[in-house]
Protein backbone atom coordinates (compact mmCIF):
# COMPACT_ATOMS: atom_id res chain seq x y z
CA UNK A 1 0.00 0.00 0.00
CA UNK A 2 1.37 3.40 -1.00
CA UNK A 3 1.84 6.12 1.56
CA UNK A 4 -0.39 9.20 1.31
CA UNK A 5 -0.13 12.52 3.12
CA UNK A 6 -2.49 15.51 2.94
CA UNK A 7 -2.40 19.00 4.42
CA UNK A 8 -4.63 22.08 4.10
CA UNK A 9 -3.01 25.43 3.39
CA UNK A 10 -4.06 29.03 2.84
CA UNK A 11 -1.96 30.55 0.07
CA UNK A 12 0.26 33.42 1.18
CA UNK A 13 2.97 33.66 -1.46
CA UNK A 14 5.52 36.44 -1.24
CA UNK A 15 6.42 38.39 -4.36
CA UNK A 16 9.80 36.62 -4.32
CA UNK A 17 8.30 33.16 -4.97
CA UNK A 18 7.16 32.23 -8.46
CA UNK A 19 5.06 29.29 -9.56
CA UNK A 20 8.05 28.20 -11.63
CA UNK A 21 10.05 27.75 -8.41
CA UNK A 22 7.22 25.77 -6.81
CA UNK A 23 6.98 23.50 -9.84
CA UNK A 24 10.75 23.00 -10.05
CA UNK A 25 11.01 22.25 -6.33
CA UNK A 26 8.63 19.31 -6.71
CA UNK A 27 10.63 17.58 -9.43
CA UNK A 28 13.09 16.04 -6.95
CA UNK A 29 10.36 14.01 -5.23
CA UNK A 30 9.30 10.57 -6.44
CA UNK A 31 5.80 11.08 -5.02
CA UNK A 32 2.96 12.39 -7.13
CA UNK A 33 1.87 15.74 -5.69
CA UNK A 34 -1.59 17.25 -6.17
CA UNK A 35 -3.29 20.54 -5.38
CA UNK A 36 -7.07 20.83 -4.99
CA UNK A 37 -8.87 24.16 -5.14
CA UNK A 38 -12.59 24.91 -4.96
CA UNK A 39 -13.53 27.42 -7.67
CA UNK A 40 -17.15 28.55 -7.58
CA UNK A 41 -18.29 25.21 -6.20
CA UNK A 42 -16.21 23.13 -8.61
CA UNK A 43 -13.19 21.20 -7.37
CA UNK A 44 -10.11 21.59 -9.56
CA UNK A 45 -7.27 19.14 -8.98
CA UNK A 46 -3.92 19.38 -10.71
CA UNK A 47 -0.68 17.45 -10.63
CA UNK A 48 1.78 19.93 -9.18
CA UNK A 49 4.59 18.56 -11.32
CA UNK A 50 2.67 19.84 -14.35
CA UNK A 51 3.62 23.46 -14.91
CA UNK A 52 0.64 23.96 -17.21
CA UNK A 53 -1.72 22.60 -14.55
CA UNK A 54 -0.26 25.00 -12.01
CA UNK A 55 -0.84 27.95 -14.32
CA UNK A 56 -4.47 26.98 -14.94
CA UNK A 57 -5.16 26.86 -11.18
CA UNK A 58 -4.48 30.64 -10.94
CA UNK A 59 -3.34 30.70 -7.33
CA UNK A 60 -3.96 33.86 -5.34
CA UNK A 61 -3.15 34.82 -1.78
CA UNK A 62 -6.02 33.79 0.46
CA UNK A 63 -6.94 30.70 -1.61
CA UNK A 64 -7.65 27.59 0.45
CA UNK A 65 -5.95 24.50 -0.98
CA UNK A 66 -5.54 20.85 -0.18
CA UNK A 67 -2.01 19.62 -0.87
CA UNK A 68 -1.64 15.85 -1.10
CA UNK A 69 1.06 13.46 -2.20
CA UNK A 70 1.25 9.75 -2.80
CA UNK A 71 4.55 7.88 -2.60
CA UNK A 72 7.54 7.12 -0.43
CA UNK A 73 8.56 10.73 0.18
CA UNK A 74 5.01 12.12 0.39
CA UNK A 75 5.36 13.86 3.76
CA UNK A 76 8.54 15.69 2.73
CA UNK A 77 6.96 16.67 -0.59
CA UNK A 78 3.84 18.12 1.01
CA UNK A 79 5.84 19.98 3.67
CA UNK A 80 8.04 21.61 1.03
CA UNK A 81 5.06 22.67 -1.09
CA UNK A 82 3.27 24.08 1.96
CA UNK A 83 6.45 25.99 2.79
CA UNK A 84 6.43 27.62 -0.64
CA UNK A 85 2.72 28.41 -0.59
CA UNK A 86 2.43 29.82 2.93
Amino acid sequence: MEKKYTENVVVNISKDVTIIEVSQATQKFTSEIYLKKNVNGHIHEINLKSFLGLITLQLRNGDHLVVSAIGEDCEEAVEEVVGYLS
